[in-house]
């Protein structure tokens, strides 16, 4: 390992949130409410977005559950570029990230960078309010990071 820097066990916070990517949102809710329902839905679509270096805009369709105290998103890509697109095209469902709310989104794309994670879908919608996804290779599993008002662990 001569010349290797060594690498820190990075102390990411609590997971907020497991993100499902479905093909189909309403059967995904139908087979999951007995577990994490009941489901709220919403319009989660995505505008003027950074994807791997360019403007793009996404429409998703997002259910939100529980399991204790970590949020379980389903998520439906119905059109446009964006990490759920790909997973979708690539054959997969299921887990597609791990959500970890911070106060410095930034500063956590930094620190993972030497993990190899980059990010490869930003927006930032104020100074205070943005997320990030992350991916490294060969790892199926993003993380995302949210900056948002109310601080780290305040779900709205």
């Amino acid at each position: 390992m001569s010349g290797a820097r060594a690498i820190q066990r990075v102390e990411l916070p609590r997971v907020a949130q497991i993100g499902y990517v479905v093909r189909d949102l309403a059967a995904a809710i139908r087979l999951y409410d007995p577990l994490f329902g009941p489901f709220k839905t919403l319009d989660g679509s995505v505008q003027a977005a950074t994807y791997r270096g360019r403007l793009a805009d996404c429409h998703l369709e997002l259910a939100f559950g529980w399991s204790g105290d970590v949020e379980i998103e389903l998520i439906q890509w119905v059109s446009g570029d964006c990490p759920h697109r790909e997973f979708i095209e690539k054959g997969r469902e299921g887990m597609h990230h791990l959500h970890f709310r911070v106060e410095d989104c930034d500063g956590w794309v930094e620190k993972l960078r030497p993990l190899g994670y980059e990010a490869i879908w930003t927006k930032h919608w104020s100074a205070d309010t943005k997320f990030a996804y992350l991916e490294r290779a060969g790892d199926p599993t993003l993380i995302e990071f949210l900056q948002m008002p109310g601080g780290p662990g305040s779900m709205s």
